[in-house]
């Protein structure tokens, strides 16, 4: 009895080095592997989420339109966004709500809507005629047309 017990001890030490080499190997190519991408955030907002449909029946009148684009300057350069719009980040839309026209349809823009669904419940809160939130990467998935502005070459003297 004493020693099929000793057997498997020896078969076990023996053999603990191969699984462990083995699982080094495997945590290293689960290393270098990318990361899954994270599902969005789901739309948790009053404001109503727009797809490119409605975002285009309201572009069919631009004299009652106004985009207010949530995000960062680098990420409209970059991403893109509607034709014309006013840039106010989240953090510094207290200080541009005198600008804020209250006669015009507004529609939020931010990449997937979360920002912009965010800003458009505090305008609508103060009473700015706030008509939906839509994220300019989705817009633009669903077929929408988004500008890009190209920054002009460097000037060479």
């Amino acid at each position: 009895m004493k020693q099929p017990l000793s057997l498997v001890l020896l078969a076990m030490l023996l053999t603990a080095p191969v699984f462990a080499s083995a699982g080094e190997k495997d945590a290293h190519v689960h290393a270098d592997a990318k990361p899954a991408a994270q599902a969005p955030r789901p739309y948790e907002y009053k404001t109503p989420k727009l797809n490119r449909a409605q975002v285009d029946a309201l572009l069919a009148k631009p004299s009652e339109l106004l985009f207010i684009d949530t995000r960062r300057p680098d990420e409209i350069s970059k991403i893109g966004s509607f034709p014309v719009y006013l840039n106010v980040q989240v953090d510094g839309i207290d200080t541009a709500l005198p600008f804020i026209p209250k006669d015009r349809s507004i529609v939020t823009v931010s990449n997937h809507a979360g920002r912009a669904g965010k800003i458009a419940d505090l305008l609508a809160a103060k009473g700015f005629k706030v008509v939906g939130a839509v994220g300019s990467q989705n817009y633009e998935e669903e077929g929408g047309k988004i500008v890009r502005i190209v920054p002009p070459e460097p000037k060479t003297n």
